[in-house]
């Protein structure tokens, strides 16, 4: 059974920093992709960024890039998103989920087969 826990919810002010960790289970880890998503009030679910757990290959949304990173831990089957430089504008939900197949990157909820239970991110202005 795949489970993936999200961890780190908290309320920041802007221009703080906050990381997210996801802890998996039950993967076929060599064959999946990491992803973290986000969903704001009223708004549909985004992608935010992916990690190959085997290769280490990692790819950005645009609203990500320069600020957010995205890593693995193999040994503790964790990945983190480690937010800096956060704006109000991203508050929202944070979506751990887990892929197989081998396109790449995976940007699309479709692509992605497990999720975890989402962590509440709110950047006050």
């Amino acid at each position: 059974q795949v489970q993936l826990v999200e961890s780190g919810r908290g309320l920041v002010q802007a221009g703080g920093s906050l990381r997210l960790s996801c802890a998996a289970s039950g993967l076929s880890f060599s064959m999946s992709t990491m992803g973290w998503f986000r969903q704001a009030p009223g708004k549909e679910r985004e992608f935010v960024a992916a990690i190959n757990w085997g290769g280490g290959s990692i790819y950005y949304a645009d609203s990500a890039k320069g600020r957010f990173t995205i890593s693995r831990d193999t040994t503790k089957n964790t990945v983190y998103l480690q937010m800096n430089s956060l704006k109000p504008e991203d508050t929202a939900v944070y979506y751990c989920a887990a892929g197989y197949g081998r396109s790449w990157p995976k940007t699309k909820l479709a692509e992605y087969h497990y999720w975890g239970q989402g962590t509440q991110v709110t950047v006050s202005s």
